[in-house]
């Protein structure tokens, strides 16, 4: 049964430790290349560099193309439900909870694709 990290750091820590971090770099590649937001993650990205480098392109995204980043999160598929959770009266904060759904969501299809 699949159980989400609580946090970024355990997620990228977790898709380390079962070998399937590299398989979700090519998964946040693929759906931000599908969504027309150019994004190419070397495979030799560390897992801060992606976390900092993610989280920046999300803060662009919502702060100047907006129509973008909802299309970038329906490609994705995060739940609307969950980002309407979400308090939007701090940029940077919003960007970095959204970047953690967007990684949830990336890792649920590499786990799940690893195990059926």
């Amino acid at each position: 049964m699949f159980i989400a990290p609580k946090n970024t750091d355990l997620l990228l820590s977790e898709a380390e430790s079962e070998n399937l971090y590299l398989k979700l770099i090519e998964q946040i590649n693929k759906d931000f290349n599908l969504a027309n937001e150019s994004i190419d993650f070397p495979l030799s990205t560390k897992p801060t560099e992606l976390k900092v480098q993610l989280h920046e392109k999300i803060y662009r995204l919502i702060q100047y193309k907006f129509a973008e980043y909802l299309n970038l999160l329906y490609i994705i598929d995060v739940a609307e439900d969950q980002i309407k959770k979400l308090d939007g009266s701090d940029l940077v904060e919003l960007s970095e909870q959204v970047t953690f759904l967007i990684l949830k969501r990336e890792w649920q299809k590499v786990w799940f694709r690893n195990k059926f």
